[in-house]
């Protein structure tokens, strides 16, 4: 139908599916140009720029598995920061299968917020305090592999 309307085969196109065919009819009704997500994030950030005087980078996501590497953010951050030299951690909701592949593409260290059985409900209602203690986590284990002292992070 679209085809027949605006002469353009947009089927096809990847990403054109995504949020419900928005991204076909932004293309074959308004012209538009589909771009990765990742790329729209990394050039709004100026991230090629902040990389330059980095030592780390953490990204995240929902779950980190072996879509991650489809596309999603976390893996463009990878991309980018590998080209620096930078080490690059995925601190997540949850690791599931497949996530490893990401220790191929840059990634030093995958994690995941949740410390032990906990159901979604109360993974996203306590999500702010997980966060911050996974991340203190994180942080100590790279503060003593840099011989630094360790004390507690505000």
């Amino acid at each position: 139908m679209v085809t027949v309307a605006t002469g353009l085969e947009v089927k096809d196109i990847p990403g054109a599916g995504a949020a419900g065919g928005l991204g076909a009819g932004l293309m074959a009704f308004l012209g538009a140009k589909l771009l990765p997500g990742v790329q729209i994030v990394l050039e709004t950030v100026k991230f090629n720029e902040l990389i330059h005087d980095a030592d780390l980078v953490i990204t995240g996501e929902g779950k980190t598995d072996e879509q991650t590497l489809n596309g999603k953010t976390p893996a463009g951050i990878a991309k980018v920061a590998q080209k620096y030299g930078v080490p690059v951690i995925c601190l997540s909701g949850g690791l599931s299968a497949g996530a490893e592949e990401l220790y191929k593409h840059g990634f030093v260290g995958l994690f995941s917020i949740v410390e032990g059985p906990i159901s979604l409900a109360e993974a996203i209602d306590n999500t702010e305090a997980l966060l911050e203690r996974a991340a203190e986590r994180i942080m100590r284990l790279y503060l003593a592999a840099r011989g630094k002292k360790l004390s507690k992070i505000n």
